[in-house]
Formats: structure tokens, sequence, C-alpha cells
């Protein structure tokens, strides 16, 4: 991780080095700036078997405890994540909802919540003695995903954990969590890298020119890998708010209905600042009328937040990609 994410080599530095007397930390800051990566180097670094090794950082990154924390099967780690979010953690397809078929997989949206089933596991897994060494560790990811009754389950065991137990929360919204919560958790504060070292870094990804992509993501690095990798790039990104005045939803077929519904409320944004005669934010230069004025706009940014609601849904993608065009175009012109 510290050569993946060279930003974040001294944050884990300083938080092994005072870490020893915390059971449970809350990792937090900007979602891509990566909350998860930082964690899991946390968790490899407790369980290694020969820290400080021939890796030359926290972790040897060699023997057998890192290799099964990368395979995400160390007996003394437990990763809990939303359903919907296994693949983005590295960790194999839900088993139980494999069992329930294909067919079913069509009607049911992956949850996006953390489940008291999930939390209920893990609390079981807290009372086991360790397998291969002295410490366990469980991490949550993100933890605003913690619906309310998982998320008070977890409340006394975080309190008073047994034994070596260690509790890592990784969240992008520390502020959505409960406050009883956050109390109980030692605050890791992840901030985003400087400009210059994030550009950097994703050209070293293969980000051919990541200024606007950058600037798209408000400076989360890891979230403008996201967007080339969901096959934007820059050319795209700048033409973008041309293709919605236009009303083009085929110049973005094919993009993640997430995505999109991303760039329009972030194009709303803009607009909004346009009208206060401000530069825009995600995207500078663009030449974008402030024609439809402010309460038009605010119209607009909530109807984009309840199509959001729906993003995850299977249903036909070229419709709902055409419907967000058209309807946000109509939205951003002025009014009768």
């Amino acid at each position: 991780m510290s050569a993946a994410l060279p930003w974040l080599q001294a944050p884990l530095a300083r938080t092994l080095a005072s870490a020893r007397a915390h059971h449970a930390l809350l990792v937090q800051g900007p979602a891509g700036v990566g909350q998860l990566a930082f964690a899991l180097e946390l968790a490899r670094a407790w369980l290694c078997e020969h820290p400080g090794g021939a890796r030359g950082g926290p972790a040897c990154g060699q023997c057998r405890s890192c290799h099964l924390v990368d395979e995400r099967s160390h007996p003394d780690l437990r990763l809990i994540v939303p359903e919907a979010q296994r693949a983005e953690a590295g960790l194999p397809e839900d088993g139980a909802a494999a069992e329930e078929g294909a067919g079913s997989k069509k009607t049911r949206k992956p949850s996006r919540a953390i489940l008291i089933e999930q939390i209920r596991a893990a609390l079981d897994f807290s009372a086991l003695t360790a397998a291969r060494g002295a410490h366990k560790v469980v991490l949550v990811y993100p933890a605003e995903a913690l619906n309310a009754v998982a998320a008070n389950a977890l409340l006394k065991t975080l309190e008073e954990p047994p034994g070596a137990m260690r509790f890592v929360l990784a969240s992008g919204d520390a502020q959505a969590l409960l406050p009883t919560l956050r109390s109980r958790c030692q605050p890791v504060a992840l901030a985003a890298p400087a400009r210059e070292e994030a550009l950097a870094w994703l050209r070293g990804q293969g980000v051919a020119e990541p200024e606007p992509l950058l600037d798209a993501c408000g400076g989360q690095p890891l979230r403008a890998l996201e967007l080339q990798r969901a096959g934007l790039d820059a050319a795209a990104w700048r033409q973008f708010p041309q293709w919605i005045a236009r009303g083009d939803s085929a110049a973005v077929a094919g993009w993640p209905l997430p995505v999109l519904l991303d760039a329009l409320h972030k194009l709303c944004h803009d607009h909004a600042l346009a009208t206060l005669g401000a530069p825009g934010r995600y995207f500078p230069g663009a030449r974008l009328a402030p024609g439809a004025g402010l309460a038009r706009l605010t119209e607009a940014a909530a109807w984009l937040r309840a199509q959001t609601r729906h993003a995850d849904h299977p249903w036909s993608a070229a419709l709902a990609t055409e419907a967000l065009v058209q309807g946000t175009r109509a939205r951003l012109q002025p009014g009768p």
C-alpha cells in the first residue's frame, strides 16, 4: 500500500506508533483517498509475522499472514462490507447470495447497508481465540453503511473488546455515524494528497491527462482513477457540459449510472456557481449559461437526488441514461 498510495506512508507510521493503546480506530477523510487500503495495511502490520522485514515497511509483505491478508482469507481478520461492495474490497461473491440463484439476483439489488447479521457474525468471531498470532482484527468499511440496528449492536463490544481484539472503522462520512460510535474510537484523519502528488500518482497509473479528472473528483485521486477505468478521459469530461446542453445522450451511453448521476450533480453545482458569478469547481473553464436561476437549479439538484435512489436498479440502462440527460437538460434551461 505505501508504494501504491505514497501519501498514506506518514499517517500509517504515525498511527502504528500511537495506536498500541487503542482497541478501536476510526479512519476518516474524503472517500477517494484510500481509507480501505489504509485500514488493510494496519491489519496487515498487526497480523504480520515479521513486521518491518524484506519490504521495509510496517509489514514484511512476504510472510504467510501477509499473503492471507492480501487474499482476504486470514483467519484472524474479518472484513465487514455491504454486499454491493464485496468486489471493491477484494472479497468473493457472498455465498448466501449465490445460493439464491441467478434468477433472484435479477430482481434484487445488492444491499448497500451493513446489516445486523454481519455484525453478529463479527461479534461471534471476536469471542474466538486467535488462530495464528496474538491479534484479531475486525475491519468495517464503509462505516457509514452500518444501519442503526447494526451500529447499536457494535457499541458494547467496541467499549469492552475481548482479549487482543482490534476494530478499524473506515469512513468517508464520519459525521453520519452515531455519536456514541465515534466516541468509542480513536480518530485517525486522512487528508487528500497535494495536487502535484496526486497527479504524479495518476500518471503512474496510466492516466494520460489526469488534471480534469482530478478536478472532477474534488482532488480525490482514487475516484479519479475510477472514472478513467469506467471509460472516461479528460476530453470526455471537458465535453460533458456541451453534451448535456445539446441533450446528447448517445455521447454518455455506456457510462455507469452512478457515474453519470454524479457528473450531473457536479454540473448542476457549477451552473449554480456560474449564476453567482464564481468560477466552476468541477468543470473549470467551461462556459456555463447562468440562465436557469438558483431556484430552478435547486429543483434540478433535488430531482437528481431522487434519481440517485434508483441508480443500481436493474432496469434498462439506455432508457435511464436518456431520461437523466433529457431531464437534466430541461431543468438547466431558463423556466417559462
